[in-house]
């Protein structure tokens, strides 16, 4: 472990070590954070029939801008938009461009803004139209899934917990967690330690401590667990084509639980169910 202190002065680059970070530190997550669920937020009007994802991603980087925020995916990796935009059976890391959305599509929309040096990453579901049953429900799972893996982020338990939290829930549900993908350590760094599995054994992994600050993202399909990742190098897809979600909240590990930095500022999180935040 290193601690925060050493955190802040140690080179921007993920040494394999957990930093465990100071209330400072968790004010500047706030922050950052609270501009992309802003966005999040802001976004949810514009999602509808017609709407092209990259209008979607013009919107989040005028955002930024106007909030003195830049989106952390724009030429990370060769990655060349500001968001991630991920229809139906598209996992993650959907690339925006000139495709229109459709009634009954469902899209996550993946936004990360780091401002004064920290990162604030978040994703959710949005439909777009009048939805199917089968779509409200994966949505509905999938969050319920994330909320019962925050909480189990706490001191004394582990990233197995997290896992088996998820795993459990989803699998009983009859659905599957994608495996290929986890939640990362993030704060100065986009991508840091430790992986978040959100599969997993309770009493496995790391322990859980107060400092820690991560994300839990769990990417949940009505079919197999199984994807591709296309010749773009970025857009996964599930193998069997059936549909997916997913959403992320960044926390930090407190003293008595954890503190979720990218709450929905207008309660917008869960678009079927806003009285769920």
């Amino acid at each position: 472990m290193v601690s925060y202190i050493d955190a802040a002065t140690a080179p921007l680059k993920n040494t394999g070590q957990i930093r465990l970070y100071g209330p400072d530190d968790f004010e500047g997550m706030r922050r950052a954070s609270q501009v992309t669920a802003a966005c999040l937020d802001g976004v949810t009007d514009l999602v509808k029939p017609g709407v092209t994802t990259q209008e979607i991603d013009d919107y989040v980087y005028e955002f930024g801008k106007k909030h003195g925020a830049v989106p952390a995916t724009l030429h990370y990796r060769g990655f060349m938009k500001s968001c991630c935009t991920s229809i139906n059976h598209v996992v993650c890391h959907g690339i925006p461009g000139p495709k229109p959305l459709k009634e009954g599509d469902i899209v996550n929309i993946d936004v990360t803004f780091v401002l004064d040096g920290w990162h604030g990453d978040s994703s959710r579901m949005y439909g777009v139209g009048k939805l199917k049953r089968a779509s409200e429900r994966l949505i509905e799972v999938t969050h319920e899934s994330l909320m019962r893996g925050i909480e189990a982020a706490k001191p004394g338990n582990t990233t197995g917990d997290i896992g088996y939290a998820i795993q459990s829930y989803v699998e009983a549900e009859r659905c599957s967690v994608v495996r290929d993908f986890c939640g990362h350590g993030v704060g100065k760094l986009f991508h840091d330690m430790p992986n978040i599995l959100h599969y997993g054994q309770p009493g496995e992994g790391i322990e859980l401590k107060p400092g820690m600050i991560f994300t839990i993202e769990p990417m949940v399909n009505l079919g197999k667990p199984h994807v591709k990742v296309l010749k773009d190098g970025w857009t996964a897809v599930t193998r069997d084509k059936s549909l997916t979600a997913q959403f992320e909240h960044s926390i930090g590990i407190t003293p008595d639980g954890c503190d979720i930095f990218t709450t929905s500022p207008k309660g917008l999180f869960n678009p079927l169910h806003p009285e769920t935040q």
